[in-house]
């Protein structure tokens, strides 16, 4: 792996391959591991480029006490500035779809397409009145669970919570995928959990009305139905969207269906102007 360095931390990465640039960001308490049945799909045709999001995989803690998507953002901005390119392809899952969804806002005429997997647009999954979040943040139930639990035994709390509402294969439908995703929360420390956590409940989602990067939008079929709700909601706010979903998958769509997922990126990058 390589590395960023920036005035309040050090962000890691990874490429491999050469071609059109192919960016992956990963989703919430995950690393660029995560990608890797794309990688290995993709690295033949494409210069593949994954990062360790703050607070992820050898990224690891980073300085501010506050993260959010806009600081994602401005990371995944800087490594590209690095690397030169100006035209990438943007792939992100989960959190790393609320990332591409602010670069795409910002960038609207800079990106040749965008790949969101388990897509989301906010947390919770349903858009609330401006000005209620505060008052309804789950942030001091966190903390205090945080405190006596640590990383792992939260998640699994959360998972619960979200099962509740949409069945127990909602992570993924495979075990050892949801088992490996629970054991990797582990490695977290509480105030970086925290500190993510804090970034997707206070992202507050674009429009995207008048973006006309071609996008792919894709949910596993045991996803939440809010999830699903917002996915259709992106596809149909962009100028040229698609939403697509694939059986036998839950929220990690890429790993649990990783050749339907790969196939239809494929048949989505060939279709690209730029292809």
């Amino acid at each position: 792996m390589a590395e960023l360095d920036l005035d309040d931390g050090t962000i890691w990465y990874e490429t491999s391959g050469d071609g059109p640039p192919l960016v992956f960001v990963h989703g919430g308490w995950m690393d660029g591991t995560a990608w890797e049945p794309q990688i290995e799909r993709f690295a033949d045709d494409y210069r593949v480029v994954t990062i360790d999001v703050r607070g992820h995989g050898n990224t690891g803690v980073t300085d501010p006490d506050q993260y959010s998507i806009g600081l994602f953002t401005d990371d995944l901005e800087a490594l590209l500035s690095r690397l030169e390119i100006e035209r990438p392809i943007l792939c992100g899952l989960s959190l790393g779809s609320m990332v591409v969804q602010e670069y795409l806002d910002r960038h609207p005429d800079d990106t040749a397409g965008a790949i969101l997997g388990g897509a989301v647009r906010s947390m919770p999954p349903v858009e609330l009145p401006a000005g209620v979040k505060p008052f309804w943040s789950p942030m001091p139930a966190l903390a205090a669970s945080l405190s006596v639990s640590g990383s792992e035994a939260t998640f699994r709390s959360m998972l619960c919570s979200i099962q509740a509402t949409t069945g127990e294969r909602w992570l993924s439908v495979d075990p050892e995928t949801r088992a490996a995703a629970i054991d990797g929360v582990g490695d977290i420390p509480s105030a970086e959990f925290r500190k993510i956590f804090d970034a997707l409940y206070r992202y507050e989602p674009p429009e995207l009305s008048g973006i006309e990067t071609p996008t792919l939008v894709v949910h596993g079929e045991q996803e939440a139905p809010l999830v699903k709700r917002q996915g259709r909601q992106i596809a149909s706010a962009v100028a040229d969207g698609t939403q697509l979903e694939l059986t036998e998958s839950g929220h990690l769509v890429n790993q649990d269906r990783p050749r339907a997922f790969n196939a239809a990126a494929t048949d989505f990058l060939e279709d690209l102007p730029a292809a």
